[in-house]
């Protein structure tokens, strides 16, 4: 039997709030008034619950009076074996789903969230992060954190590995290592979020967004559930330590361990907004995703040496696309030229490189008439060029002329493909 395919981006980040049946849709509108009403009464109890948060000192009575106080917030919290956490430990390893995760399991035991890309102030205290002062690299934070685990007096640290929250529903992001060269004992915890009504998180939401929605919304149930702690083997390298308790996690949750990164969530939305702003969709949501889909050989493989040359033979014809977009398309068609023509022709959307927009610039897929007039040299791409300064009146002339420039565009990377394969053999053996 196969293992399941590796979810895409689409099936990890929600990007609407709202939901798509036309039931729910009609609840949520019902339900709007009450939870408008909510949403003002919860403002109002928030502020006394932070207040109540900083005036008491961090002890059992606290985190039972607070947590008492959340679920009048609509803030469920529910825990399985609290028996199973593990006193000793010093570093909790957990998913993310929400931008609130480390408030709900601090409602449980106390724990501290390092702020890694929070800005250093009141805001970030107010939120529950900690303020290490460290701006460097990865490892002046591990050392630093390293140093903040070896006084027994502070509380244990919880991180997340994923650094970047997701849907919860379908897989894991790629654990970074980091997180696992702090301690050579940590404990998984599993975090399951429900909402009824919308989404739990959207993926480029802000923080007050999501918080103004929690409140709105009639509940929201936090399922904790406590793993037992996974020691370090001899001489194992945080990467392998890493992939080893991502996979336990996956297991719990019922979910599929991805090769995907917070890096991978960043791109996908940028060509979510970029797709948005165009006039004309390059093809049905259902397609693009459905080209994103990655054989699950080749997610759970090494990459093949040939893919990877067919990868580096088209960004040097086309050096603006991004390499995910053609290793993703090559997959799909296995042929560079293919993939040059599903570029050049606007079939497969993609947002464009920054770092190779000053140079050598073909541009985006979707506008070939641009990219038309900045890189033909020759006389028939000059020829082209002029033609598209002129408007045709006929519809027939100027699909005509779209097809010429599109032609011409061809013919370029072609060219300029050919050429340099005919280097390449001529400089080899």
């Amino acid at each position: 039997m196969e293992p399941p395919a590796a979810p895409g981006p689409e099936r990890l980040f929600d990007s609407h709030r709202f939901p798509s049946d036309g039931f729910l849709l009609l609840a949520l509108l019902l339900y709007a008034p009450v939870g408008l009403c909510l949403l003002v009464l919860r403002l109002f109890i928030g502020v006394h619950v932070f207040l109540v948060s900083c005036a008491l000192p961090d002890s059992v009575l606290r985190r039972f009076i607070v947590r008492v106080m959340c679920s009048v917030l609509g803030l469920c919290v529910q825990q399985s074996d609290p028996r199973l956490r593990d006193a000793g430990v010093r570093v909790y390893i957990a998913n993310h789903v929400t931008q609130f995760d480390h408030n709900i399991i601090n409602l449980l035991t106390s724990c501290n969230t390092p702020a890694l890309n929070s800005a250093p102030g009141f805001i970030c205290w107010s939120r529950g992060f900690m303020e290490l002062g460290v701006s460097g690299s990865r490892a002046e934070l591990v050392d630093s954190l390293k140093a903040y685990s070896s006084h027994r007096g502070n509380p244990p640290l919880l991180l997340f590995p994923e650094e970047a929250a997701t849907n919860g529903r379908a897989g894991l992001l790629h654990f970074s290592s980091w997180p696992f060269s702090v301690s050579d004992v940590v404990q998984p915890v599993a975090l399951q979020v429900l909402r009824p009504l919308v989404t739990v998180s959207v993926a480029d939401s802000s923080w007050i967004a999501e918080l103004l929605w929690t409140f709105f919304v009639p509940f929201t149930v936090y399922q904790v559930r406590w793993l037992p702690s996974v020691p370090r083997r001899m001489e194992e390298p945080s990467e392998d330590f890493a992939l080893r308790v991502q996979e336990l996690l996956a297991m719990e949750l019922g979910v599929v361990s991805t090769r995907l990164t917070a890096a991978d969530k960043t791109e996908h939305m940028k060509r979510l907004r970029h797709t948005s702003l165009l006039p004309f969709a390059p093809a049905s949501s259902q397609a693009l995703a459905a080209r994103r889909q990655v054989p699950s050989v080749l997610a759970g493989a090494p990459e093949d040496g040939r893919i990877s040359a067919m990868v580096q033979q088209v960004k040097e014809v086309l050096p603006h696309v991004p390499l995910e977009v053609i290793r993703i398309d090559l997959a799909q068609t296995n042929c560079v030229d293919t993939t040059i023509a599903n570029l050049l022709e606007g079939r497969v959307s993609f947002f464009p490189d920054s770092k190779e927009a000053g140079t050598d610039l073909l541009a985006p897929a979707t506008s070939q008439a641009a990219a038309a007039s900045g890189i033909l040299g020759s006389s028939a791409e000059l020829s082209s060029k002029a033609a598209a300064k002129q408007f045709a009146r006929s519809p027939v002339e100027r699909h005509l002329s779209l097809q010429e420039r599109k032609r011409a565009l061809y013919d370029y990377a072609r060219r300029r493909f050919a050429e340099r394969s005919g280097a390449a053999r001529l400089d080899g053996p």
